[in-house]
């Protein structure tokens, strides 16, 4: 039998994963494959989880949202482990499961899984820290970090939509500096958002972004940006048009810089990121992921 390393966010979501272990442990049996759980926890470093593993591995299989698939990764990397990876999207927004087209019913996501072959998939890197689907700075960047957990849980994506609507009434322009082979920019904006994937929790930014073209997709809101049109953005977002707006920025680009002198918080998936300055890079087919169903 195949061993699959099993790591879980029990804390994410509404503590789906939780009450779909018996699930997942049985679908892999079916198949032929051995559940190795690692329960993730403020006492234990998930580079644990890596210790001793071998070829007897398959995959290892990750559940939670984008921030705990972040923070696995990167302890994949630092552990030099390069095996493919899959995700059960059991936490509020799941936007890089979304692009892949993993289902939300945890059963059906273990199938897909399982009957997949791996796929090669680009990573972003933001100085010395790898993120699957998006970096940003600026309103609607830190939008997972400002929501109330509650509310996550008991109100999903809807929450989210509600704080991004919250943000558009306090407007703040920022002054960056973003230099890139492609498009250089210098002045005051809204916000930056640099993706690999195409949304920042459940709000799609750009339906252009495509995970494996070595390239990452940014987007900047600039000044001149009318407020009835920031208003107005939730609204094209779900359309994924913002990039079509005007007074919108955006480039396709493999690597860029971003200076900024505010005190201002960086985002990494719904997690807090690095200070300035910010060194963005993507690394192509850096990753290989099991589960993947074209659209």
């Amino acid at each position: 039998m195949k061993r699959v390393k099993f790591i879980y966010n029990p804390y994410s979501g509404e503590n789906l994963i939780v009450n779909n272990l018996d699930k997942v442990i049985k679908i892999h049996q079916q198949y032929n494959h051995i559940i190795e759980p690692f329960r993730i926890d403020n006492s234990v470093d998930i580079k644990d989880a890596f210790k001793d593993m071998d070829s007897s591995y398959k995959y290892v299989l990750i559940a939670g949202g984008d921030g705990t698939i972040d923070s696995v990764i990167n302890k994949m990397k630092e552990s030099n482990v390069d095996i493919p990876v899959a995700f059960l999207p059991v936490g509020t927004a799941n936007d890089f499961a979304k692009y892949l087209g993993v289902p939300s019913d945890v059963g059906a996501a273990c199938k897909q899984i399982l009957e997949s072959k791996p796929k090669r998939f680009d990573l972003g890197k933001i100085n010395d820290k790898y993120f699957v689907n998006v970096a940003s700075t600026g309103i609607f960047t830190d939008i997972s970090q400002k929501t109330d957990p509650h509310l996550k849980n008991t109100m999903g994506k809807l929450a989210y939509y509600l704080k991004g609507l919250e943000e558009v009434t306090n407007l703040r322009k920022i002054y960056m500096k973003v230099e890139s082979p492609t498009v250089c920019f210098e002045g005051k904006m809204y916000t930056l958002l640099v993706f690999n994937g195409q949304t920042a929790g459940n709000i799609k930014f750009t339906d252009l972004s495509e995970a494996d073209d070595g390239l990452l997709d940014v987007v900047i809101i600039k000044e001149d940006v009318v407020k009835s049109a920031l208003n107005n953005i939730l609204i094209m977002a779900k359309k994924g048009m913002v990039a079509d707006m005007d007074g919108v920025l955006y480039f396709k680009t493999d690597k860029l810089t971003v200076e900024c002198e505010e005190d201002i918080a960086t985002d990494i998936d719904g997690e807090r990121g690095p200070g300035f300055p910010l060194t963005i890079s993507c690394e192509r087919r850096a990753i290989k992921i099991l589960g993947y169903k074209e659209s």
